[in-house]
């Protein structure tokens, strides 16, 4: 007797919902790191992304764009520094994700 595969579904309507944004892996890695510490500056995230200044600098541009992050800029021993901070709007929309990442595990 077989078990049928809880993945082996014609309903694949949860995931055609997601929010293209937010489910980019890097810019999932970003509102990750930024709703869990609240702000990190440039260096840090792409440190720990692993991502090079063209690649991170597009994700961050597109994730201010839909206002889920928002830019701090200021001086910091006469140089330059880029805060980035995660928004309202960018704290419902990685909930929500997680919420429908939850959801489609849940039916496993």
């Amino acid at each position: 007797m077989s078990e049928k595969n809880p993945l082996a579904t014609d309903d694949y309507s949860g995931f055609k919902d997601f929010n293209k944004i937010v489910h980019e892996p890097i810019r999932l890695g970003i509102l990750t790191l930024l709703f869990t510490i609240k702000q990190a500056d440039f260096s840090f995230l792409k440190k720990e992304l692993n991502i090079s200044d063209g690649n991170i600098f597009t994700h961050l541009r597109k994730l201010e764009e839909t206002k889920y992050i928002s830019v701090i800029k200021k001086f910091v021993n006469r140089k330059p520094k880029t805060i980035y901070e995660i928004t309202e709007k960018g704290k419902k929309a990685f909930k929500a994700h997680i919420k429908k990442l939850e959801d489609i595990f849940s039916k496993i």
